[in-house]
């Protein structure tokens, strides 16, 4: 997966030693009720559109980037439906621990389409009907659909949810 110049020269003063990151999710739906999801050229997942936030760089632009860069998509953000804390492992041996706040979003522009090499697939798909993917992306969906209060979801203190400590999705 593609490292920022940040995050590169911070790997290279710190190791594999644990990084906390500040990260981006957007559950972007469409006037079908679809939402749009990436297949990870790295493990071959779905996911959603995702990636760290850049320093200097406020969250809500990081996610319409972020949806652009890897789907060629351009959208709005309509509001916050969640944040968590997560682990990851990669496979070099890199940890980190991201604070992913995910957005929902609404589509402006472009056609989906695979727009970096982050990505081998992108499609929009039926929220009832969406391939198989790790639980911390369905977890966001899921909080991000069911919302009828307009709050953002929260893992209420002292709460343990496996969505939340299992590896693999950023």
């Amino acid at each position: 997966m593609a490292i920022s110049s940040y995050l590169r020269e911070l790997r290279a003063k710190v190791g594999q030693q644990l990084l906390m990151l500040p990260s981006v999710s957007g559950i972007v739906c469409n006037d079908d009720d679809e939402v749009l999801l990436v297949r990870r050229s790295d493990n071959g997942s779905w996911s959603l559109p995702a990636g760290a936030v850049e320093p200097g760089e406020q969250p809500a632009d990081a996610v319409i980037r972020e949806v652009e860069e890897e789907t060629g998509v351009r959208v709005a953000v309509q509001s916050i439906a969640g944040v968590a804390l997560y682990p990851r492992t990669y496979p070099n041996g890199d940890s980190c621990q991201y604070l992913n706040v995910w957005f929902r979003c609404r589509p402006k522009s472009g056609q989906a389409r695979v727009n970096d090499d982050e990505t081998s697939a992108v499609g929009w798909f039926p929220a009832r009907a969406l391939p198989e993917m790790e639980e911390t992306a369905k977890l966001r969906i899921k909080t991000t659909l069911n919302n009828l209060d307009g709050a953002a979801w929260f893992a209420r203190p002292g709460e343990q949810h496996d969505a939340l400590i299992m590896p693999g999705d950023d």
